[in-house]
């Protein structure tokens, strides 16, 4: 059985990575689309110069950011980012499934509660094997 190729809205990726910017935000979704036409590409100036140097060999150092609302975009594929997730930087590397995605939902900043055992005086019977121990 052949694998399907991924699409992005009907194109391939190679497709959509020639794209001028402007044709790939209207492919996005209302919210996205309205992120990307506001100020965020000119606020995000800055990270997009970083990650610049790093896919020219220039910047060693890996791209951190603090930036959860930031749209992953056909640039971005294959790099690896580290995203803050409040506590830590969390290296997130990039496919082309993630396209037109937000940073922040590949970065949890919650982990699933994990309970030890119960301490003594949490039930009923250990507080009793309690006060038997005295």
């Amino acid at each position: 059985m052949v694998q399907d190729e991924y699409k992005f809205h009907g194109k391939t990726f190679e497709e959509v990575a020639k794209m001028d910017m402007i044709e790939f935000i209207k492919m996005l979704p209302a919210r996205q689309r309205r992120s990307l036409k506001r100020e965020s590409l000119k606020r995000y100036e800055p990270f997009f110069k970083k990650l610049e140097s790093v896919k020219k060999g220039v910047r060693k150092k890996p791209v951190k950011t603090h930036a959860r609302d930031m749209i992953v975009l056909p640039t971005m594929v294959g790099m690896t980012i580290h995203i803050f997730n409040g506590r830590e930087f969390v290296p997130i590397t990039f496919t082309k499934e993630m396209l037109g995605h937000f940073f922040g939902e590949f970065a949890m900043t919650r982990r699933k509660v994990e309970h030890s055992a119960p301490g003594i005086g949490a039930t009923k019977s250990s507080t009793a094997q309690a006060s038997k121990a005295k």
